[in-house]
């Protein structure tokens, strides 16, 4: 459900001319197609059915039924539909009089948008001289920023599964071709533990728990993914998903970070000691 209050619904209702039962000037048919070309959602769905089903009601059914990016989402597209209308002095819009209106709705919609569903996305990163990883990278956060969470969960698996094989290779931990996302991750793990990057107990076993979490991805993705074709993931379960592996990813990424530096003041040390004249 998308975070509107009382001002917000009120503002947007007025610019779109909600009261009446209709939106703006579209028609049914313009409605569907609008709303269906700028964020592929049929508004015709019986989902988005509210007492009498008019255009207005099945907009604010639309609010209260999809969460805020996507609210955003439709918001930008239609005021960007009022503000076409309005600078050609379409019959029904006015900009001088409603440009205060519209100017507060777009920074509702943009406060929307903000509201992202995952948190960390930014954690799924290009990388320099890898173009498979970054064109991966880059399809999973085009995903998300579709918010469609269940239609990535296949590249998720498999950016994960890259990202973890490259840790242990700079790490040289021991890994075979065939292994799972689970066995690799487990050693990545075990490397880190071992060389005491881990302060306390809970944190290891919140990571060693993760081992248990990340073979039921595996399943996920060979059961409930587009890797092949089977029946996917719901929406919600997704989202949950994604912000466990990329909120895992982000507290590897702290401890990669520390490792790098302490690995960088020994080679400093280990150079200061060798330019010593003896």
């Amino acid at each position: 459900m998308a975070e509107l209050d009382y001002k917000e619904r009120f503002l947007i209702e007025k610019l779109f001319d909600m009261p009446t039962g209709y939106v703006m000037d579209f028609s049914n048919n313009t409605f569907q197609s609008f709303i269906y070309d700028s964020i592929k959602v049929n508004i015709y769905d019986d989902k988005y059915f509210y007492a009498s089903g008019s255009k207005a009601n099945r907009l604010r059914a639309f609010f209260t039924e999809e969460p805020s990016y996507k609210v955003g989402q439709l918001l930008t597209a239609l005021l960007d539909y009022w503000h076409t209308k309005a600078i050609a002095n379409e019959n029904g819009f006015d900009f001088e009089r409603d440009k205060n209106i519209y100017t507060e709705c777009l920074k509702i919609a943009k406060r929307l948008k903000e509201e992202k569903i995952v948190e960390e996305i930014e954690v799924i990163k290009e990388k320099e001289n890898d173009k498979d990883f970054s064109l991966l990278a880059k399809s999973i956060r085009e995903s998300i920023d579709k918010n469609e969470p269940e239609a990535a969960l296949d590249r998720l698996h498999t950016y994960v599964m890259k990202y973890i094989r490259q840790l242990c290779e700079n790490h040289t931990i021991e890994i075979k071709k065939d292994e799972s996302l689970n066995a690799i991750f487990g050693k990545y793990v075990k490397f880190i533990v071992s060389h005491d990057k881990i302060e306390s107990k809970m944190t290891e076993r919140i990571l060693k728990y993760s081992i248990h979490v990340i073979e039921a991805f595996n399943d996920i993705r060979n059961n409930k993914s587009f890797a092949h074709d089977n029946p996917i993931l719901n929406y919600s379960e997704s989202v949950l998903i994604f912000n466990n592996v990329t909120n895992s990813i982000k507290f590897i990424e702290s401890v990669e970070k520390t490792l790098k530096q302490e690995n960088k003041k020994e080679e400093t040390e280990s150079a200061d000691w060798e330019d010593l004249p003896f």
